[in-house]
């Protein structure tokens, strides 16, 4: 017995303080040099094959300007296409709407989205997409979802089952602007929307969820909040049906955060850690990857941003086919940064 619980006592930390991966080859660049428009931010990515990458982003004389449409870049061979802009803003009744927060998914079938938001600010704004058939060469005109449905808020997302999209979504109420998150289910084959509920009884303010895929049935999800740290809630039905939410020890900067399941079931997390302040920039000018086994530790492995002061955020992440992990993000809102680095064995 005295043997067996001092291998135990030798175990333990092992367990609690699991080694990390390494990293290599990290390699930051600029997707464009020149700024495009005033004001670049709330990145996505998307692989379409091998060493090719598709970027998409809002830009305009500031969020929430009349100007502000969807741009993006192709990488090929290593370097980004001159950007291109996809989507102009939506005149309607007399009045110009802006574009925010475009998602980018390939789907298991080799389908194409590309979901955005239009509208004057996000609490009462509502949902759009364009679809692609040959790997964004050419789009189809847009789609306004359903009355309710935003689609996918910020963050990509994922198929528990071939032609069925997970995607996390969350509304920020016109009166009271109380932050909420649900998830709206898409099926592809007949073109339908169902929302899903995440349990909230402690009236969490939470918004912007990324998924974490565990394995089998097993789903978590981790919101950005208005409490300092991460929100999160489980599904161990393929998305079904949800756990109350609750916080975890993530810090952040009430800023949006992304992540992403690796090949290897470990998860890699972007995000700002550090205190939210009297503004919203605040606690924006470090950003860092982390890492975890279960979703609930996570250990930093290196910043790809440390400032006094400025903006990096509103991170996308991928890995890709080959094994690379790539992540674009705001760079202080003059142009959209991509950075790709390798994983070592544990």
């Amino acid at each position: 017995m005295y043997l067996h619980l001092l291998s135990l006592a030798f175990l333990l930390p092992a367990l609690m303080f699991a080694q990390p991966p390494t990293y290599s080859n990290l390699v930051l660049t600029d997707v464009f040099e020149e700024p495009v428009t005033q004001n670049s931010h709330a990145s996505t990515i998307v692989e379409l094959g091998p060493d090719r990458l598709l970027v998409a982003w809002f830009g305009g004389s500031h969020e929430g300007a009349k100007d502000v449409g969807i741009y993006a870049s192709n990488r090929e061979g290593g370097s980004w296409s001159e950007p291109r802009q996809l989507v102009t803003p939506l005149v309607t009744e007399g009045d110009t709407l802006p574009c925010w927060n475009p998602v980018l998914y390939r789907s298991l079938g080799g389908k194409l989205y590309l979901f955005y938001k239009v509208g004057k600010n996000p609490r009462e704004w509502f949902g759009a997409m364009l679809t692609s058939d040959d790997d964004g060469a050419q789009w189809s005109a847009p789609r306004y979802l359903p009355d309710g449905f935003l689609g996918p808020i910020r963050n990509k997302p994922i198929e528990p089952e071939p032609g069925v999209l997970l995607c996390g979504s969350s509304t920020e109420n016109p009166t009271t602007d109380a932050w909420r998150v649900h998830l709206e289910q898409y099926n592809e084959s007949a073109g339908s929307w169902e929302r899903i509920a995440v349990p909230n009884p402690q009236d969490f303010e939470i918004i912007q969820p990324t998924f974490l895929q565990h394995g089998g049935d097993t789903l978590q999800i981790l919101c950005r909040s208005k409490h300092d740290r991460l929100v999160s809630s489980w599904s161990y039905d393929k998305g079904n049906n949800w756990t109350e939410a609750d916080t975890v020890a993530v810090p952040n900067s009430n800023s949006g955060v992304d992540a992403v399941t690796l090949a290897s079931g470990d998860f890699l997390l972007v995000n700002n850690p550090l205190p939210r302040g009297k503004n919203w920039w605040n606690g924006r000018s470090v950003l860092d990857v982390e890492w975890s086994t279960d979703g609930l530790e996570w250990q930093s492995l290196f910043d790809l941003e440390r400032h006094a002061e400025g903006e990096y955020s509103y991170p996308a992440i991928i890995q890709a086919a080959d094994g690379t992990v790539h992540v674009v993000y705001t760079y202080d809102r003059r142009t959209i940064r991509h950075a790709s680095f390798r994983l070592g064995e544990r």
